[in-house]
């Protein structure tokens, strides 16, 4: 087992040298440097966390699990990076995101806020207040606010449904930051162009690494 882990952290420092992460600031730097230094624990769980971060209410440390079935809430000036299953994640201050049971049916409800987001293979299901996105390995950053929801796909393909009956879903595909979007809350409005805001290769890059990948664009 311990020759296992071993292994898998060199894989990982080996992705990280790749993707050239060595040099980042702020919790991003000092979950590599814990990497590069062997006192991180790589897993499943919190990975990382800075300020106040809850799951049902309860304060969570580094190692603790995120179960499906439970919220994970970050305070003001919070953040945290975990890994469920092949998925990881980078939620950043005041956001709230419940994990479901099913992940066709709902794997992750964001109520509010913001989160940096990679996933494995297999179709999953994220709730927002004004649409339901299907997604198939795919990265994005999603931003819940009180009259629309941002998202950048950042790779992948994801199927967008708005509430209003009798729409087709619409599809979005990108390769790199290729389609970003803001989706009106308002259910007579349409989708709306947007830029890549408030996340960054360098978060992804890490992301990745986390679950042992690297993300898609750095493979072509």
């Amino acid at each position: 087992m311990a020759d296992t882990i071993s292994l898998y952290r060199r894989e990982l420092l080996s992705k990280i040298a790749v993707v050239g992460l060595m040099h980042s600031c702020g919790m991003l730097g000092i979950v590599q440097q814990a990497l590069a230094e062997n006192t991180l624990d790589i897993g499943q769980g919190i990975i990382s966390a800075s300020g106040k971060v809850t799951v049902n209410g309860h304060p969570l440390r580094k190692g603790s699990i995120v179960k499906p079935g439970q919220t994970v809430t970050t305070g003001e000036n919070a953040e945290a990076i975990y890994v469920i299953g092949t998925n990881a994640f980078l939620q950043r201050e005041a956001t709230e995101v419940h994990f479901g049971a099913n992940s066709i049916r709902e794997f992750m409800r964001v109520l509010n806020g913001r989160i940096l987001s990679v996933f494995g293979k297999g179709n999953k299901r994220i709730l927002v207040p004004n649409a339901t996105l299907g997604i198939r390995g795919t990265a994005c950053h999603l931003g819940v606010e009180a009259n629309r929801t941002y998202l950048c796909l950042c790779y992948g393909e994801v199927d967008i449904t708005l509430p209003t009956s009798g729409k087709e879903p619409v599809l979005l595909k990108s390769s790199h930051h290729d389609n970003a979007i803001y989706i009106p809350s308002n259910k007579n409005a349409s989708i709306q162009p947007a830029t890549m805001l408030d996340h960054a290769d360098s978060e992804l890059k890490l992301l990745e690494v986390l679950v042992g990948r690297l993300p898609t664009f750095m493979k072509s």
